[in-house]
């Protein structure tokens, strides 16, 4: 029989991670935590990480149905398929605590050369809102450190100043060189957004992530239509945890790109579904974290890594807290990588 209880941790941000939304001073995120009755300390752990502000579920969501999961632990397959769907973070979390479970609380997940440290996902190097000379600088610190595309969050300090250090690059490095990416998180209206993504292709910029509010399917499909550059679907697919509402966006809005969190869409198998919707319809696709621990970003990086990505993905997020967990994973060099000679610390769990 299988015995069960949760844990729920804050995670300190080393630095204010500044968004469009506003800034990120503390992310609380969830741990289920699953063992045998005859053998107690091989412990399968899976992570519940919803986002404040993105997903359609609260923090009273998933505390409710960990408490009952704990209480029940004989039907958890079945709630993946059922109650669980519309608690996406939660049902990623039972994925994951099964899947540990199996290969003996190991956390070694998708055995792959990437679990064996032969090989790196490649990543994007992010850089969060602050004051234009810190951006200017953690803009330089990803590209010295090796970031051959780079993450810039954009509308929140005003579009010039975004413009004009995306500018600096581009005097510095050509489209060849390094590629750009920019992530609005919807900041932008409607009519401002058409200007905006001129400016941006003028600088060879790859993508603007989710440029206008999620929901607006009419405007966003507009856009994707007559954009000069790639718009890559980001929110709008939080919250669609059908087969159909899946195709509905996708058939609709006809977006070039989708980039699919794990956590806020449902975990391995709902990401599975995204992926081959997208590869129907010639839509590309990359895979990021959303601020997990490095329980939650290893179960999304292990998977990624079977995926045979070649495009840099958004999985380089686990150095931003002081008190992640331990972990052989580690970012640099444009690459997560998993050292197998590392150890896990799971202290703070026990």
């Amino acid at each position: 029989m299988i015995k069960a209880r949760w844990v729920e941790r804050v995670l300190q941000p080393r630095f204010e991670l500044g968004t469009s939304k506003g800034p990120i001073n503390a992310r609380t995120v969830w741990y289920l935590i699953a063992w045998h009755e005859h053998e107690p300390l091989v412990r399968g752990i899976g992570e519940a990480a919803l986002f404040p502000g993105h997903s359609k579920e609260f923090p009273a969501d998933v505390r409710l149905k960990l408490t009952q999961l704990c209480e029940r632990t004989d039907d958890w397959a079945q709630r993946t398929v059922g109650d669980l769907v519309d608690v996406p973070s939660v049902r990623f979390a039972v994925e994951q605590c099964l899947r540990d479970l199996e290969a003996g609380g190991t956390k070694t997940l998708f055995p792959s050369d990437f679990t064996l440290g032969r090989m790196g996902i490649p990543i994007n190097g992010l850089v969060w809102m602050g004051d234009k000379a810190t951006m200017k600088q953690r803009i330089r610190e990803q590209i010295d450190g090796g970031c051959t595309t780079v993450k810039m969050k954009i509308g929140a300090i005003g579009i010039d100043d975004e413009l004009a250090l995306l500018r600096a690059v581009r005097e510095e490095y050509g489209a060849d060189d390094i590629t750009l990416r920019v992530d609005a998180n919807g900041a932008f209206s409607a009519q401002e957004a058409p200007a905006v993504l001129e400016r941006l292709a003028a600088l060879q910029v790859h993508s603007i992530e989710q440029p206008v509010a999620p929901g607006l399917y009419e405007v966003m499909a507009e856009i994707c239509a007559t954009t000069p550059l790639p718009i890559a679907l980001d929110e709008d697919l939080i919250g669609l945890n059908t087969l159909e509402a899946k195709v509905d966006l996708l058939d609709h809005v006809r977006p070039q790109h989708i980039v699919i969190k794990p956590s806020l869409v449902g975990g391995w198998n709902a990401t599975h579904a995204w992926i081959r919707l997208a590869e129907e319809r010639g839509i590309g696709w990359w895979i990021t974290s959303a601020l997990e621990s490095s329980i939650g970003l290893n179960a999304i990086a292990q998977f990624t890594a079977t995926l045979n990505v070649t495009t840099a993905q958004g999985l380089g997020t686990g150095s931003v807290y002081t008190n992640n967990i331990p972990s052989p994973l580690v970012a640099g060099h444009g690459f997560l990588r998993y050292r197998p000679e590392g150890e896990w610390d799971l202290s703070s769990l026990a």
